[in-house]
C-alpha cells in the first residue's frame, strides 16, 4: 500500500511515496522550503503543491513541527505564533483536497523507528530525539506512543527552552563547532536520562547524518543510537501514521 508521507520542518517542506508494509520510499523526496512567514496559509498552500507534484490521491500523513492534539496546534513552537487553535487536519485537507492525518514530527520519526528501524522489538521506554531547528521528541513505552513529549521546552539557564541553545539551529547560529555543539546536546541528553530514565535513545532528524562528528561527545548511561532512517524517518513514520486513526500504538502494517 502506498500512502504519501509529509515531513514539516522550519526551513524545509518534503514528502515522498512510502510503501507502509516495508517502510520503503518509493520516489525521491519532493522537498519546498519553508515559506518565510511560517504563517498557516501559507505553509498549507506549500503542502498542497507537494500532494499535486506526486498527483496522489488518498489518505496523507503528516509530521508537524509542534504539538498536535487531535489534529489540533496546541502551540506554535518555531513557527508563527497565528498557528496556535488551528485545526491542521483540516486545513491541510481543505487545502489539498486530500484526507490530512498531522501528528508531532518527531512522534512520526519515532513511528518510523520503532515499525523499520533499531526501536522495532525493543521494550521499556524508548525516545527518539530529532535534531533540527528544534529537538522533537518522540516517546514509546513497551512500543506504544506517548504523544506530544516535547522534551526540547525545557527551561534552561537564561533560555525559555533548551532548544534554543542546544538544536542544530543554534550551532548554526553561532557558527559553534562540532565539538562545542556535541557538548551542548550531551547536556541535554542527560537532562532527558535525568528526568525520564529511559532504556534507549534514538537520534534521528538531519544533524543525525554527522553522527560519527558528534557522537564521542555523548557519555550518558542510557544506550544512543543512530537512526538508521536518519532524515527520511519522518517522511516514513507520517505515512505508517494513516493506518490508524487514534496515533495510540505501534502500527504493524499487514
Amino acid at each position: 500500500m502506498e500512502i504519501l508521507g509529509i515531513d514539516i520542518g522550519g526551513t524545509g517542506i518534503k514528502g515522498a511515496l512510502v510503501d507502509v508494509k516495508t517502510g520503503e520510499m518509493l520516489t525521491d523526496r519532493y522537498r519546498i522550503p519553508t515559506p518565510p512567514s511560517r504563517k498557516p496559509q501559507e505553509m498549507a498552500e506549500v503542502v498542497a503543491q507537494i500532494v499535486e507534484h506526486f498527483n496522489y490521491k488518498g489518505p496523507v500523513g503528516c509530521g508537524f513541527p509542534t504539538i498536535v492534539k487531535k489534529g489540533v496546534c496546541k502551540a506554535p513552537g518555531n513557527l508563527h505564533k497565528s498557528w496556535m487553535g488551528v485545526n491542521i487536519d483540516e486545513l491541510f485537507t481543505q487545502a489539498s483536497g486530500q484526507p490530512f492525518t498531522v501528528l508531532n514530527d518527531a512522534d512520526a520519526a519515532g513511528y518510523a523507528s520503532m515499525n523499520y528501524g533499531v526501536g522495532k522489538g525493543r521494550d521499556g521506554l524508548v525516545i527518539m530525539v530529532t535534531i533540527g531547528t528544534g529537538l522533537g521528541s518522540g516517546v514509546f513505552y513497551n512500543g506504544i506512543l506517548l504523544p506530544n513529549f516535547e522534551l526540547g521546552q525545557i527551561p534552561y539557564k537564561k533560555y525559555k527552552k533548551i532548544e534554543t541553545w542546544a538544536a542544530a539551529s543554534a550551532k548554526e547560529r553561532e557558527g559553534l563547532s562540532y565539538e562545542r555543539w556535541g557538548k551542548r546536546f550531551n547536556k541535554f541528553l542527560k537532562l532527558v536520562e535525568l528526568i525520564t530514565s529511559p532504556d534507549l535513545i534514538i537520534v534521528g532528524g538531519g544533524t543525525s547524518k554527522k553522527w560519527a562528528e558528534f557522537r564521542h561527545h555523548i557519555d550518558i548511561e542510557t544506550e544512543v543510537v543512530k537512526a538508521e532512517l536518519m532524515n527520511n524517518a519522518g517522511i516514513i513514520g507520517a505515512a505508517v501514521s494513516c493506518l490508524k486513526e487514534q496515533h495510540h500504538g505501534v502500527v504493524v502494517p499487514k
